[in-house]
């Protein structure tokens, strides 16, 4: 086990990546503790996934903005080189063939801060997880 040795979180790798101390109440806090250079990024993932899910509720959960009616919807969070956008297992498999230019995961997109965004697949990508529920 490896301990981070600024907020003491143990973890199974070493140098885990991972947000020390405590986890912000807002989206708003969340967006204005990262990078100045990537708060445009996350205010744009922010601003589209508002627009495509205008019934659902901002909230912080597992430390990231978050999406939630009735259940957790979809997340995003911010990393030193990309930003993750977790629809959940399901939404990957649906999806695959339109992500093959995205490093993936089995619940998660990375979006590299090199490339433009693709708010147009993101806005679908969260319109179906409130669809069909399939999201943790």
């Amino acid at each position: 086990m490896w301990k981070c040795p600024k907020c003491g979180q143990e973890f199974k790798n070493t140098d885990q990546d991972h947000f020390c101390g405590e986890s912000p109440k807002t989206i708003d806090a969340y967006i204005a503790e990262q990078p100045e250079s990537v708060q445009p990024l996350l205010n744009l993932v922010r601003n589209t996934l508002r627009a495509a899910l205008p019934d659902a509720q901002e909230r912080i959960s597992w430390r990231m903005p978050t999406y939630w009616n009735k259940k957790n919807i979809i997340h995003f969070a911010s990393f030193k080189n990309h930003i993750g956008i977790y629809p959940g297992a399901e939404a990957m498999v649906h999806f695959s063939e339109k992500l093959t230019e995205y490093h993936t995961s089995k619940g998660a997109l990375q979006l590299p801060h090199s490339k433009p965004l693709p708010l147009e697949l993101i806005t679908e990508i969260a319109k179906w997880c409130e669809e069909t529920r399939n999201h943790h």
